[in-house]
């Protein structure tokens, strides 16, 4: 008689089965396709590749479902046969098991590592409906494989849980760094998984045996789970049109023994790996007697996850100067925005640096490419700022030009010049700047980005390895009060709060009700407030502003009062609106930022020094 998984895990070292994609490749089906509809198409393909496993020794067989959700298959046009193509997969698997073996159903990340705008609910919708069309079809358990971070695990692991108590097996994709991409060690992933229904601890894809077996070496003396282990064979190259895997079925063999040694408890093989490798597998294990797992040692999760929490949150370590987010606590403080140039003379730049500098600004924030039109690299430019007038550069970083391996490069280029304040923005769309033709990336979201950046201050890269050295940024949140719901804008900016965001800096604001409205609205948040302030400079720039420009809008009376003003007399006009909106906004908020408009920097360094005059500060003779 079949034990239940469970039980034959505990007895033994199952044996896996190996690589299911890149064994079609070898097989001549090219790259680009769904190999999961192969479960439909050519059953006997995939019939004939899992029987290949069994006759090598595997014991547990995985159905060719790992993409086989919503999101993945609508690439495809396959949207619509979900359930089918799942439970086709299963059925194929069966018949190739037979009587004495296992079949699992295989469930791959849908994020797959990126740091996409899948939304939760989205994502639960789309687990929820590949599980249910595998235990339609009565698997023997749950395989999560090729997870990168621990939020989308739990996800997962929450949605199968109230739908079976089957075992589950939940593994990550880690380097020999041993890290999600979260930021959490493997040992706090095992406590974390264990607590929420987990039943086997794994790791798979990404690396060879020597990573996993790394990886594996940071769990001992916490494992309190039993482990999977399905490595890659080796690193792939690419040689004569065609990606070939190092690692021997020989090697994986030896390696085999070492895993069980640790701990695993299912042993099998992922991208390269062929029947060959689990045949070693098999063979070598063929008489293993397994000791028994340690007793569990379960930590207190809510206390890893606190602590993580905190540590996301904690103020940045700090260099003798007082930050931005010190200053604005103790007095009101101001920032201003002056774009960098679209060509390559600095001069007027650098000029209107100076002046700011004489008015008394607490720092110069620069765009990156706003409204998505190129301009010159503002880490160069503030770099230039700082090393010749001293002002503290504020550095804006949008999700929509780098990919996660650039934004971590630019983060770390920030750390080497000491930038330390930066503002995470998402970036308006390509399509609508100076290069039309170029590609918006947006691998991060704004909350994403916020999260990742505060990873760097832990010490721990976007990938998850460890830094030799904790980053100190100081990250600003983006903010547009100007909605027709403000209670619901407000709920958006918490969750940028809760991603670890240090202070706020708003769209410009042009109705005194609109900032006494907003400070009550934010009264309760405990981070700072810069509202945002930019002088008009003509009626034509008031109704393109309003008109055009996303997130801004005017009231009727500033409309009324720019009509028809242009040149000196518009931008006179636009000062004195700007004072009055200063008359409101000191009252309410400590954090001024103002934007210049067109590189009229004397708007600007003549509110910075009204806000001076309003809050009775007194500049040292070094700004004059």
């Amino acid at each position: 008689m079949r034990l239940d998984l469970r039980q034959a895990w505990g007895n033994k070292v199952l044996i896996g089965d190996g690589a299911m994609g890149t064994f079609l490749y070898q097989k001549g089906f090219p790259v680009g396709i769904s190999y999961e509809e192969l479960n439909l198409t050519s059953p006997e393909v995939i019939g004939d590749i899992h029987r290949q496993y069994v006759e090598a020794g595997a014991q547990v067989l995985e159905s060719n479902t790992f993409s086989a959700n919503y999101d993945k298959l609508s690439k495809y046009g396959l949207e619509s046969k979900v359930d089918e193509i799942n439970r086709a997969g299963v059925r194929i698997a069966r018949e190739a098991a037979g009587k004495n073996g296992y079949v699992i159903g295989a469930v791959g990340s849908i994020r797959g590592g990126k740091r996409n705008n899948i939304s939760t609910d989205e994502l639960k919708r789309y687990f929820e409906q590949q599980f249910h069309a595998l235990l339609t079809e009565n698997v023997d358990g749950i395989l999560l494989e090729t997870f990168y971070d621990v939020e989308e695990m739990l996800l997962a692991l929450n949605q199968v849980r109230k739908l079976s108590d089957l075992p589950i097996i939940s593994q990550f994709a880690v380097e020999d760094i041993a890290r999600t991409l979260d930021g959490y060690t493997m040992t706090e992933a095992l406590h974390i998984v264990q607590q929420e229904g987990a039943d086997v601890f794994g790791f798979n894809c990404r690396t060879g045996p020597n990573g996993m077996l790394r990886a594996l070496e940071t769990l001992q003396g916490s494992v309190s789970l039993p482990v999977s282990i399905f490595p890659n064979a080796g690193i792939a190259d690419y040689v004569d049109g065609e990606y070939r895997y190092g690692a021997s079925p020989e090697y994986f063999g030896q390696m085999a023994l070492k895993f069980a040694d640790m701990g695993a408890r299912i042993i099998g093989g992922c991208c390269g790996t062929t029947p060959e490798h689990i045949a070693e597998i098999s063979a070598t294990l063929s008489e293993y007697i397994p000791s028994s797992l340690p007793e569990p040692s379960i930590k207190d999760v809510d206390r890893i996850v606190l602590h993580k929490t905190l540590k996301q949150n904690e103020a940045v370590e700090r260099s003798e100067e007082p930050t931005l987010v010190d200053l604005v606590k103790e007095r009101h403080t101001v920032i201003v925005e002056l774009d960098p140039p679209r060509d390559l003379d600095i001069a007027k730049f650098m000029k209107g640096a100076e002046e700011l500098k004489r008015a008394g600004v607490d720092a110069l924030t620069l765009a990156d490419n706003s409204l998505a039109v190129t301009r010159m690299s503002n880490m160069a430019l503030g770099h230039l700022v700082h090393s010749r007038t001293g002002i503290r550069p504020l550095i804006h970083i949008a999700c929509r030009d780098r990919n996660l391996i650039g934004t971590q490069s630019h983060m770390m280029g920030f750390d080497a010049l000491g930038i330390d304040h930066v503002l995470a923005v998402t970036g308006d769309p390509a399509r609508f700047g100076d290069l039309p033709g170029s590609s918006s990336v947006y691998d991060l979201t704004s909350f994403e980005i916020i999260r990742m950046i505060k990873q760097l201050n832990e010490g721990v890269a976007f990938s998850g390895k460890p830094l030799k050295q904790k980053a100190k940024f100081v990250v600003g949140a983006a903010f547009n009060p100007n909605v027709r719901h403000l209670d619901k804008a407000v709920q958006r900016l918490e969750k940028k709060i809760a991603s670890g965001a240090d202070y706020v800096m708003t769209q410009p604001v042009y109705d005194p009700e609109l900032i006494v409205r907003l400070s009550e609205a934010t009264k309760h948040l405990d981070i700072p407030i810069f509202i945002g302030i930019m002088p008009l400079a003509s009626g034509r720039n008031a109704e393109y502003l309003h008109n055009e420009v996303p997130g801004i809008q005017l009231s009727d009376e500033v409309r009324e009062r720019m009509a028809g003003l242009e040149g000196e007399e518009g931008r006179a006009m636009g000062v004195t609106i700007g004072k009055e909106l200063l008359d409101v906004a000191t009252k309410h908020f400590n954090g001024i930022y103002l934007m210049t408009p067109f590189m009229f920097y004397e708007m600007s360094a003549e509110l910075t020094e009204y806000v001076w005059e309003l809050s009775g500060r007194r500049l040292s003779p070094l700004f004059h």
